[in-house]
């Protein structure tokens, strides 16, 4: 971030007295290293425009006396250094002068939001202020080459989902759900993120909010977003919501057609094009899209878990007639206990760590051969070791409708992780990515890897060990996380 952009979010023209403007870089080594580091070579060059008259001065001073010490003025007193909590109190000073909330706000509801995977909560700013960081048990602590931190309370993934069963403010969160819907099918995907964390964090929280002071103090809701919460519980009604464009409801059905992402239903839309009957008429459809359009009705209507278990079942029953001994797991909603679902995930692996090559392209054609599956929408897609199907299938029988379905085979090696992956919630997903980030670990589908080296902007410089992880319980455990259970993981 430059510094003209910085002292924009921060609302100032001139930065104070005694402030210091250094790069989120720092912030991520304090978190990282639970203590407060010196900002020696995280400093922001901060043009004279930003400087106070008196900071003007004292630059021109040392560009005169070079690199001869300035003595303080009787008045200010010998400057003493500071011990660590009288670092972390002028800290918290100053991040309340500037306004703590304003550094959060982007991570919530703000224009320019860069998602979990980039951001810093506020509950880890108010950790690094506080210097309070949970506790390690003695057996983590008893082997440092494998100390994990414990994670902030805040974080998803540390919390389970059921904690969120009853939506004490249903009232607000609805509202919010249609901007969030409106944001992303009009492809502003970072602000349709922004309002899915705070829709989240409402529907988390313990009681109705009655405040906008309370409102601001919920993880993950900022000023801007408080603000429409408190017109909400005063009106009943949210202003914003009177003028979405009305090309919104046409995008959104457009967008639920397979194969056609945003850009697609946008350029739909500024063809002209106003119903599926266009669509089908004018058009010119991929093989997807063809298959997504006539399909359409089917791949809406969410399917009850009894259909997804048969569904598993039809799939296993054809892949140990392939090999013996081979693992199908249903993942997704339906491993998350939902009573329904938008399509099944199955993975597929041999706990020998071999057996499961070759499997895929028998597995498919045995299923296409029964007529189980009845369409292709990406026959193969290599991801690593890993080989994934996206197709179409009906169970037999009459009135039986279309359903989506992705099968993946994987290596046992990576069963774990793709498991925990596969099963989400995506929201449950982008958290406990987030929170390995921030220990210097990956996590994938494929893997958890420690000692990842990352340079400016996150990108991975080192790509560090990967740790071994048997069972899902394994990769909860790395990170220092209490396991849950994919009920819990309904975020």
């Amino acid at each position: 971030m430059d510094c003209d952009r910085a002292f924009r979010l921060l609302k100032l023209t001139k930065i104070p007295p005694g402030l210091q403007l250094v790069k989120a870089s720092w912030l991520s080594a304090c978190i990282r290293d639970q203590k407060l580091l010196s900002t020696a070579g995280y400093g922001v060059f901060i043009p004279r425009r930003y400087l106070e008259e008196g900071e003007v001065q004292k630059e021109q001073q040392q560009q005169v006396l070079g690199s001869e010490e300035i003595q303080p003025s009787a008045d200010e007193g010998a400057a003493k250094p500071k011990t660590e909590a009288q670092v972390g109190d002028t800290l918290q000073q100053d991040l309340g002068t500037l306004g703590l909330q304003q550094l959060a706000e982007k991570d919530s509801d703000g224009e320019d939001i860069e998602g979990e995977d980039a951001t810093v909560t506020q509950g880890d700013l108010e950790a690094l202020i506080s210097g309070c960081y949970p506790v390690k048990s003695s057996e983590e602590t008893s082997d440092s080459s494998s100390t994990v931190a414990q994670p902030v309370s805040k974080w998803v993934c540390a919390q389970s989902s059921n904690s969120k069963k009853m939506n004490y403010n249903q009232c607000i969160t609805e509202k919010l759900e249609v901007l969030a819907k409106a944001y992303s099918v009009q492809g502003d995907k970072w602000r349709a993120l922004g309002y899915s964390k705070a829709i989240n964090a409402l529907k988390s929280y313990h009681k109705p909010v009655t405040s906008y002071q309370e409102a601001c103090k919920i993880p993950g809701i900022g000023k801007r977003m408080a603000e429409k919460i408190l017109e909400i519980l005063e009106s009943g009604h949210l202003r914003k919501l009177d003028h979405i464009s009305e090309s919104v409801p046409v995008l959104e059905l457009f967008s639920n057609i397979w194969g056609a992402g945003v850009k697609t239903a946008q350029m739909w839309y500024q063809q002209g094009f106003r119903t599926l009957d266009d669509i089908r008429s004018r058009a010119a459809l991929t093989s997807q899209q063809a298959v997504g359009l006539r399909h359409y009705e089917d791949f809406l209507e969410r399917m009850p878990r009894e259909e997804a278990a048969q569904i598993e079942q039809t799939v296993r029953q054809a892949a140990l007639a392939v090999k013996p001994g081979l693992v199908c797991v249903a993942c997704g909603s339906y491993r998350r206990g939902k009573p329904t679902c938008g399509d099944v995930d199955v993975l597929v692996t041999h706990p020998d760590g071999q057996s499961h090559r070759g499997v895929f392209s028998k597995l498919l054609d045995s299923l296409h051969r029964s007529g189980f599956l009845t369409d292709d929408l990406v026959s193969q897609e290599d991801n690593g070791a890993q080989k994934k199907y996206l197709g179409v299938c009906r169970l037999p029988g009459p009135a039986q409708r279309h359903r989506r379905l992705d099968i993946i085979v994987v290596p046992y090696s990576e069963f774990a992780c793709a498991l925990l992956y596969f099963t989400g919630s995506a929201h449950f997903n982008r958290s406990m990515r987030a929170l390995a980030k921030t220990k210097a670990m990956s996590l994938s589908e494929h893997a958890l890897s420690t000692a990842v080296v990352r340079g400016p902007g996150g990108a991975k410089v080192a790509s560090g060990r990967t740790l071994p992880t048997p069972t899902e319980r394994d990769v909860f455990v790395q990170l220092g996380l209490p396991y849950r259970e994919p009920s819990e993981r309904d975020w």
